[in-house]
């Protein structure tokens, strides 16, 4: 049904040196040789593409910003409009994942459309699951639902481990936040199988943290934790900077649940340190809102926590978080109820 996983955005020489669970340390030194020693405008588009994913898996958003800028510079000489649209999803992805969605979407579509036009078929899936996402994480599920399920089709048909277990994982992202959680554990675990028996160590990580998620939602603490403690071990070993700061934001989470507010507000500023560490907002908004739940449930004043609220709004309308927005509302409206 489907083979092993594999990452296509290391093109060329790099793509034989270099696997989907390589460390993004060892893409970064394999990648900074290939930069140095290339000798086509073509080899450095390769070689800057891969930079740029490194360094933003690491949360080094300068770097990766100027490595995809430079990825598109060298494919746009080198003719090579695949190349381009490669450097464009990056652009996007970084865009996205640091807060500023609008320009996310207005790259991650010039990527589609490029790949389009030159029938390059994994960057325009690539693309378009990028902008299914951008849209899932607004909260924007009637726009982006049919698309998740197109992705989902289209890997199947290509046996596309990482494309499975990326869309897969949306669609079940959708059903926990619309109060799905059986139909949500079932797809999160089915995505933890596809990517284990695809040796796609971090799509694994990332699904074990989706089912961590729901399981707390129904009361399993112990074993909601015990598979953030195994994905952690996983975005550890392979340098994943941001899966891990979301891991750690999640651990708040299921503590906040459990009422053991002391563990959650460090497991919160262990995460918010991490995403101001690799400037990602909405990570930082998140692990922020957590943090002030957590310490206002641990006596904390209220005009401090209503004040850091209306922070938090606002933040989240200037990102377009609706569903963390509401939860901001739903928060203010607890306490004054109480």
């Amino acid at each position: 049904m489907y083979g092993k996983a594999f990452a296509p955005e290391y093109q060329g020489d790099l793509g034989a040196a270099l696997s989907v669970n390589s460390s993004y340390d060892e893409v970064l030194a394999t990648a900074e040789r290939a930069h140095r020693d290339a000798g086509t405008d073509l080899e450095r588009a390769r070689a800057a593409l891969a930079l740029a994913e490194a360094n933003r898996r690491l949360g080094r958003a300068a770097q990766a910003r100027a490595a995809w800028r430079d990825s598109y510079r060298c494919a746009r000489q080198a003719g090579d409009t695949a190349g381009m649209a490669w450097a464009l999803w990056s652009g996007g992805t970084l865009a996205r994942q640091c807060g500023t969605l609008p320009l996310a979407r207005r790259l991650l579509s010039a990527a589609v459309a490029f790949a389009d036009a030159c029938g390059e078929r994994l960057a325009h899936g690539y693309a378009l699951a990028g902008l299914a996402e951008t849209g899932r994480i607004q909260g924007d599920y009637a726009a982006v639902a049919d698309l998740h399920e197109q992705l989902l089709q289209q890997a199947r048909a290509h046996g596309e481990a990482r494309h499975m277990v990326w869309a897969m994982s949306g669609i079940a992202q959708m059903h926990r936040n619309t109060g799905e959680h059986g139909k949500a554990l079932e797809l999160f675990t089915e995505c933890a199988g596809i990517a284990a028996e695809a040796d796609d160590a971090r799509g694994r990580a990332w699904s074990l943290r989706g089912m961590a998620d729901v399981l707390s939602l129904r009361g399993e603490t112990a074993r909601a934790l015990d598979l953030l403690t195994e994905a952690e071990a996983v975005c550890r070993e392979l340098e994943l900077a941001g899966a891990l700061a979301y891991n750690h934001k999640m651990r708040g989470n299921v503590l906040f649940r459990a009422a053991r507010y002391e563990e959650a507000c460090a497991a919160y500023a262990v995460a918010l340190r991490e995403f101001r560490d690799m400037q990602e907002a909405r990570g930082t908004a998140l692990a922020r809102l957590g943090l002030a739940k957590s310490r206002a449930r641990r006596g904390r004043a209220r005009a401090a926590t209503l004040t850091e609220l209306a922070e938090l709004e606002a933040e989240f309308t200037r990102i377009g978080l609706r569903q963390a927005r509401q939860s901001v509302v739903a928060f203010r409206c607890e306490l004054a109820a109480a």
